[in-house]
């Protein structure tokens, strides 16, 4: 006979466990009584073991011990190493563990099984249960039935997942769910909204699981008109929103919900703060971007670590270091290593290599352990920097102190290492000598090399391999005619752009983003007028008869087209970034900086332009070009002509 009180005692104090080092106290306290071989604390050890973040191998060592245990303490593990980052396959052997000791599965069993199975996208693995399932009469349960229902969604089979759910007789809304999660999933956005509309009953998650599907189709306006018919909405509906308008670059629309957001009276959370942050970011929208830097200091959301990361990222892509410093100095109380590797990023971005390298001793000298993301930014810091050497040395030591193994990206890094710094051979040879194989983005980053430095030879080798890895890319097309053009061989470069009309391959536009009073305006050469742009191109045609007043000469050897020199200038003059900062020129007070963001990497031309407009205005400038900053002053910019 056990102590009834103690019993009861020990149990409250189970649940309230809320660590490991608690569990082995109590755990100690029940061995002490003699109660830790009681089936319902043996149970309870076990189940809150396992729902730990750190307690699965604990609950392993429990379940080891234990003489006989249950179909609980079995399906308690099961879910657990269901739920984890291990291999589906130690579920499913403590499955075949329960089968060989006669202990009859239940519905908990399979419905854990599938999860896992679904969780890795296992199909193998849940066809297997599914026909253990049907063996033990439980596939037509309702629990069983529903998670079938998302593992065959999970693994890319609709059709079985229709099955599965049209062979439950009376499916609930999580069933339902799960099915109109599932053509999403296929891509199949109209009969998800036919499943939708013929739903007996809906819940939130229903409304939820449309608009985050139609907002990942890209089909906005239906996610607009479905939240817009919202009764109730919580914050999932409103981060949906935020986040899924901004992923498509409609950067106002995020705002504008976010704005809503807090004319509702509510408070954010973690999601919706990093998308919106996350879309100015994007568009460069700096000072939009201050203006929540407040609203989280007011209400103390800085605080959340997710966040105080995306403002750190937002200020970084803006090219306000200053800033981005600020909130990574002062004003996070935890850096985990997201913060130090995008911090490290930003220095990056702005050719800053021996501050990123300096930064990464700190990062070490703190007992944060990098990982490969972290040596992407500083491989490219070194790139971006000239560094070879030291780019070489990170590239070996991340094998060798830091076990971490090499993926495609690092040598991507190490390929445009050698390129910018015009080693164009060594870049191939290192290419050919890689252990994987090379992919189409290792190709083009030597092609762009190849375009820097103008080595037609070798751009025509490059360009035939990407043809057999991936052929009909716009940018590899531009890239080579670019390549010709610079080198003169016209009738070369006039050959590519035939090509590219033949297979129909469209170059994509280039454009540039300006930020004037928290409004973005998104400029793009050769399209039709407007007054934004009228002004913008009245306000260049003024700046470049001044700077030419000062010795500017444009420089059209990147214009792609055998024509004259006067056509050459006015088609260089249409840049988008000129329109952008002409436009900042025109509406922004003198002391304020223009930041521009641009899809394209800068040309010569605009990189001279902006040189110049620096020192006769007086004005900073600050351009994010696709690959890096340049920040202009006195005439001169950050990246010391290496770009």
């Amino acid at each position: 006979m056990c102590d009834v009180g103690k019993l009861q005692s020990l149990l409250l104090a189970l649940r309230r466990c809320n660590s490991l080092r608690h569990l082995h106290q109590l755990h100690a306290v029940a061995s002490k009584a003699g109660l830790d071989a009681h089936s319902l604390v043996a149970g309870n050890l076990l189940f809150f073991a396992a729902d730990l973040p750190d307690g699965l191998d604990h609950a392993l060592r429990l379940f080891s011990l234990m003489p006989s245990p249950d179909a609980f303490m079995h399906n308690t593990l099961i879910r657990a190493l269901s739920h984890s980052d291990v291999s589906p396959h130690r579920a499913l052997l403590l499955y075949s563990t329960m089968r060989l000791r006669s202990i009859a599965p239940d519905s908990f069993s399979f419905a854990f099984l599938l999860k896992a199975a679904a969780d890795f996208q296992s199909l193998a693995l849940g066809c297997q249960i599914h026909s253990h399932a049907i063996h033990h009469g439980l596939d037509a349960h309702l629990f069983v039935a529903t998670t079938l229902v998302s593992m065959y969604a999970e693994c890319g089979r609709v059709a079985s997942a229709r099955k599965a759910f049209d062979d439950i007789p009376q499916p609930n809304v999580v069933a339902w769910n799960a099915i109109i999660t599932a053509h999403f999933r296929d891509g199949d956005v109209v009969n998800a909204g036919k499943l939708f509309d013929e739903m007996p009953w809906r819940n939130l998650t229903s409304w939820n699981i449309m608009l985050a599907g139609y907002t990942k189709a890209g089909e906005l306006e239906a996610a607009r008109r479905l939240f817009d018919s919202m009764l109730q909405k919580d914050p999932v509906s409103w981060s949906t929103m935020i986040v899924g308008f901004a992923s498509h670059g409609l950067f106002r629309h995020a705002f504008s919900f976010f704005q809503q957001l807090l004319m509702e009276g509510l408070r954010p959370n973690e999601v919706s703060l990093t998308g919106i942050l996350s879309a100015c970011s994007q568009a460069g929208a700096f000072e939009t971007g201050k203006v929540l830097h407040g609203h989280l200091q007011k209400s103390g959301l800085i605080t959340f670590i997710a966040v105080s990361n995306a403002l750190l990222d937002l200020y970084a892509r803006c090219g306000s270091m200053e800033m981005a410093r600020r909130v990574f100095d002062r004003e996070m109380r935890k850096k985990s290593v997201i913060s130090w590797t995008s911090m490290i990023a930003a220095l990056a971005m702005q050719g800053l290599g021996n501050e990123a390298i300096e930064l990464f001793k700190q990062m070490e000298g703190h007992g944060t352990k990098p990982d490969g993301v972290t040596f992407i930014s500083l491989l490219y810091a070194c790139s971006h920097s000239g560094m070879v050497e030291q780019g070489y040395h990170f590239f070996s030591r991340m094998s060798e102190v830091y076990g971490i193994k090499h993926s495609i990206e690092h040598y991507g890094c190490m390929v445009d290492l050698y390129g910018r710094a015009g080693l164009l051979d060594k870049a191939y040879d290192f290419i050919m000598q890689m252990p994987h194989e090379p992919n189409a983005i290792i190709w083009r980053t030597l092609l762009g090399a190849c375009s820097i430095h103008g080595n037609v030879n070798l751009a025509e080798s490059v360009k035939k391999k990407l043809l057999e890895v991936e052929p009909g890319d716009s940018g590899d097309y531009v890239l080579l005619s670019n390549i010709y053009a610079v080198a003169g061989k016209w009738k070369d470069a006039a050959n590519v752009r035939r090509s590219m009309s033949n297979e129909s391959i469209r170059k994509s536009p280039g454009w540039s983003s300006i930020e004037v009073d928290k409004v973005v305006y998104t400029f793009t050469a050769n399209v039709e007028q407007s007054n934004v742009k009228e002004e913008a191109y009245d306000k260049l045609i003024d700046i470049l008869t001044r700077i030419r007043q000062e010795g500017y000469v444009a420089e059209v050897a990147n214009v792609l087209h055998d024509i004259e020199e006067e056509e050459k200038e006015d088609a260089i003059a249409q840049h988008s970034e000129k329109l952008a900062v002409a436009f900042g020129m025109a509406r922004m007070g003198k002391g304020s900086v223009i930041r521009i963001v641009k899809n394209l990497r800068i040309c010569r031309d605009c990189h001279r332009v902006m040189k110049f407009i620096s020192k006769v205005y007086e004005r900073e400038v600050v351009v994010r070009d696709r690959s890096r900053f340049h920040s202009f002053k006195d005439g001169s910019c950050s990246c010391r002509d290496y770009w």
